[in-house]
């Protein structure tokens, strides 16, 4: 079935609203979650909501708390979340990288005790919406071995890189550490769909495309092997270092995916050379495509295809979590 993005929003809104959500927090992590959908984000998106719903419940979340500044050095700023809303804290700690950036041609906001950010693309797309460079990522709970190791001890921890481009058609990577993020394991299982190459590994130890033997074993495979499993860990560590908030390591001690460490770096200059851009995106399209019914796309462009379709077209949804939600 197919919801339009107006009532996925409107429901998503009344829910927290009924949770007691003061209004703009409730407006903006509503958005937050139908924009996720609309662009295709359906595990940070309509997927996510009813766990975030039970997180608030269970006082995990603060909804009533405001990310606020902890000390300053230079530019660098290091922000409390106080276990508010993750959406709504990184939102404002990009608003504020923005601000320094668009001042003084960078900033820098590091944020420990959040929650969990859902989609980390969201704010690639916010920070290049506003003329900036953005450059974002956060820790999680441990959900991938180390390169060489059996147990889960690093997180996926989500990168997100975004370049302003020509007509708001930005660059936008958005990468988990994981060859596969937790949520396009999630969608695939849902859809009963295997993986188009092995994402991690099964109870006996192999490699496999069955998302849901990954997700049982959380021991999703690091994107590059080696290379993945050494980002993951110097990405904790960089948080670690700048914030004194929670690691993977500690995160994992805590009775739920909770008070997590995100970083959030702005560049901001007048000129972007969006005619050396076009040239680098033009050569990289020039590759003959190993199918030839697919496009190469740059980072962000499948993103926008699928933004203008279901804004067209509706919400692709699944019907029964559609119906969870309506009963929340």
């Amino acid at each position: 079935m197919k919801i339009a993005y107006a009532d996925l929003k409107a429901t998503f809104k009344r829910v927290l609203l009924d949770l007691s959500f003061e209004e703009n927090k409730a407006e903006l992590c509503a958005g937050i979650f139908a924009d996720n959908s609309r662009d295709g984000v359906y595990s940070h998106g309509i997927n996510r909501f009813p766990v975030f719903v039970a997180y608030v419940k269970k006082g995990w979340i603060n909804i009533h708390a405001e990310p606020a500044l902890a000390e300053r050095n230079g530019l660098i700023e290091c922000w409390d979340g106080h276990l508010g809303p993750g959406m709504y804290n990184a939102t404002v700690a990009m608003n504020r990288a923005i601000e320094q950036a668009q001042e003084n041609g960078i900033g820098c906001v590091a944020l420990k005790n959040t929650n969990h950010w859902m989609r980390g693309g969201t704010y690639g797309w916010q920070a290049a919406k506003a003329g900036c460079i953005g450059i974002c990522f956060t820790n999680t709970i441990p959900n991938m071995p180390p390169w060489g190791g059996i147990e889960p001890r690093l997180g996926n921890n989500p990168l997100v890189i975004s370049v302003p481009f020509e007509n708001g058609q930005h660059i936008v990577l958005d990468m988990a550490m994981s060859q596969y993020s937790y949520g396009k394991l999630q969608e695939n299982s849902l859809q009963q769909k295997e993986l188009s190459v092995p994402g991690g590994f099964d109870e006996e130890g192999k490699l496999t495309t069955v998302p849901s033997a990954i997700i049982k074993t959380q021991r999703a495979l690091p994107v590059g092997f080696w290379k993945g499993s050494g980002l993951s860990l110097i990405l904790d560590v960089l948080l670690t270092a700048v914030t004194g908030g929670q690691s993977v390591k500690r995160i994992s001690e805590r009775e739920a995916e909770t008070g997590l460490s995100q970083f959030f770096l702005c560049l901001h200059q007048n000129d972007y050379h969006e005619q050396l851009v076009k040239e680098i995106i033009a050569y990289t399209k020039s590759a003959s495509p190993t199918d030839p019914n697919e496009s190469i796309l740059y980072p962000g462009e499948r993103t926008l295809a699928i933004r203008m379709k279901n804004e067209a077209e509706g919400i692709p949804v699944n019907q029964k979590m559609w119906e969870a939600i309506l009963a929340l």
